[in-house]
């Protein structure tokens, strides 16, 4: 028991430099941020802080959130009725 506990503590990973994206690309390669791409990182991350909901934001999220999946599910279900899909009439 002893031998194993010290061969974990032992293994056990060092603090490690990390790769400039993770890739195998070295540190030192001189690589430099793209400031328009850190930005959108940054909007990204802050998207729920700076949403407004407002009189024009509402029916985009319901056309784009509700009323355009039912069309298309409708659409779909429509064809399916009049083509008679080979998985259609099992389901019904």
């Amino acid at each position: 028991m002893k031998q194993i506990l010290s061969r974990t503590l032992r293994l056990a990973p060092q603090s490690q430099r990390r790769l400039m994206g993770g890739g195998p690309f070295p540190y030192r390669l001189g690589v430099k941020k793209n400031k328009f791409v850190e930005e959108w990182n940054g909007r990204r991350e802050i998207t729920e802080k700076s949403f407004e909901a407002n009189a024009k934001t509402v029916p985009w999220i319901l056309l784009l959130g509700i009323v355009l999946p039912y069309g298309v599910y409708s659409a779909t279900r429509y064809e399916l009725t009049l083509t008679g899909g080979r998985r259609f009439k099992d389901m019904c």
